[in-house]
C-alpha cells in the first residue's frame, strides 16, 4: 500500500513539473517575442506607443523585422483611415454649416483631402510590403519605394495641422489637431521599423 502510494505521489509530482515546465516554456517565448517588439521599437521616435500598439502582434511577428513592419504598416493604415473618415465626416457637416467660407472649413477640407492621399499611400506601402521578393525587382529596391510612400503619407499628416495655424482656437481645432498627432506617431513609428528593416537588406 505504502508502494503504491508513493508511486502515485511521483507520477503526480512529475506531471506537474512537467506541465510547469511547459507553461514556463509557452511563456518564455511569448516573452521573448515581446521583448523583440519592445527592443525593435527603442529605434523609433515614439517606443511607448509603438510598443503598445503593436506588442499585441507579437505572436504573428515572431521575432521577424520584416513582420513587424508589415505589422506597423498595417496598424498605420487603420488609424489614417480612421482619421480620414472622420475627418471626411465633419468636413461636409462644416461646409453644410458655413458654405465652406470660413478658415476652419478650409482648413477641415484640405485635411480631408491630405488624408485621402495619405491612405492611398499607406495602402501602397502595404501592398509592396506583401509583394517583396515576388516581382523581380530587389528587395532594397521595393523598401525605398515603402519609404517613399510611408514618408509623403507623414508630410500629408503633418500639413494637415499647418491648415489650422491661422485657424482661431477651439474646440474643432484641438480635437483634429490631438487626433491627427496620434495617427502621426503610428505612421511615424511604421516608417522608422522599415527603415530599420531596410538597414538589414543587402539585395
Amino acid at each position: 500500500m505504502e508502494l503504491q502510494l508513493s508511486t502515485i505521489f511521483f507520477l503526480f509530482l512529475s506531471t506537474t513539473v512537467l506541465l510547469a515546465a511547459t507553461t514556463t516554456g509557452q511563456q518564455t517565448s511569448d516573452d521573448i517575442d515581446t521583448e523583440f517588439i519592445r527592443q525593435s521599437c527603442e529605434s523609433t521616435r515614439y517606443p511607448d506607443t509603438c510598443f503598445t500598439s503593436l506588442s499585441n502582434y507579437s505572436s504573428a511577428v515572431q521575432h521577424d523585422s520584416g513582420r513587424l513592419a508589415r505589422v506597423a504598416i498595417h496598424v498605420a493604415l487603420s488609424n489614417a483611415t480612421h482619421m480620414a473618415n472622420y475627418v471626411s465626416n465633419i468636413s461636409r457637416d462644416a461646409a453644410d454649416k458655413n458654405n465652406n467660407t470660413t478658415r476652419e472649413s478650409a482648413a477641415i477640407s484640405d485635411c480631408s483631402s491630405l488624408f485621402e492621399d495619405a491612405v492611398d499611400e499607406i495602402k501602397k506601402s502595404r501592398t509592396e510590403m506583401k509583394r517583396l521578393g515576388l516581382t523581380g525587382e530587389s528587395v532594397k529596391f521595393q523598401l525605398s519605394n515603402v519609404q517613399t510612400w510611408m514618408s509623403a503619407a507623414l508630410t500629408n499628416e503633418d500639413t494637415c495641422t499647418d491648415g489650422f495655424q491661422k485657424v482661431d482656437d477651439g474646440n474643432m481645432k484641438a480635437d483634429v489637431c490631438d487626433r491627427v498627432a496620434a495617427v502621426m506617431m503610428v505612421t511615424s513609428n511604421a516608417l522608422a521599423l522599415v527603415n530599420s528593416y531596410a538597414d538589414k537588406i543587402s539585395a
